[in-house]
């Protein structure tokens, strides 16, 4: 049986990669992590792919006049290792419609937030500021407007009287390692078939 191919685009420690790994280690996931592509020099999922024995490449977006550039790299990486779909876990950049057309319906994203509620950068603390008492995470398609594609999945998280951005963080994290494995394999298991 051909396993989907997975391609896992991440800027910072990896925590999701992690969490998706090991749901395919442990059979959850009928898939396979063809490639890791980080854009920041020193970021840990680099280490923790390497560990796996996944292939890491970085692919530092500074180096790249516009951001075209960088997703026509990425695009060049993804093809060369045949990836049916695209996953971000902690991916800090806004990718373009080169990216998105390539792959249209085929990138996930998850965002610290129940969308459509505090898209974009600073998620945690947007929900912090405008006080709300349940916020949490989304799965969701990516299209050119961020955060704001077809949500796949969400996990409601309750604001605490005494949280701070790291707290509220540590349990947005919490959840969205339960939540992107298995949105990933239901996701898998309606567009390639997969049990």
């Amino acid at each position: 049986m051909n396993l989907p191919r997975l391609a896992i685009l991440a800027s910072g420690s990896g925590s999701n990669f992690e969490a998706i790994a090991q749901a395919i280690a442990d059979g959850m996931i009928p898939a396979q992590i063809e490639v890791v592509i980080y854009n920041n020099p020193g970021a840990l999922v680099a280490k923790r792919a390497n560990r796996r024995g996944i292939p890491a490449l970085l692919l530092d977006h500074r180096a790249y006049a516009q951001r075209q550039d960088h997703d026509r790299a990425i695009m060049d990486e993804l093809h060369k290792y045949g990836v049916d779909v695209v996953i971000m876990a902690g991916w800090m950049r806004i990718v373009t419609p080169l990216l998105i057309s390539a792959y249209e319906d085929r990138i996930l994203n998850i965002h610290p937030s129940l969308l459509p509620s505090f898209p974009g950068a600073k998620a945690v603390e947007q929900a912090l500021d405008y006080g709300v008492k349940i916020t949490g995470c989304t799965v969701h398609l990516v299209i050119s407007e961020v955060d704001r594609g077809k949500i796949l999945a969400q996990a409601a998280v309750p604001v605490l009287p005494a949280d701070t951005v790291a707290s509220l963080q540590q349990r947005i994290h919490a959840q969205e390692h339960i939540l992107y494995p298995q949105t990933i394999r239901e996701y898998l298991r309606e567009h390639f078939g997969q049990s």
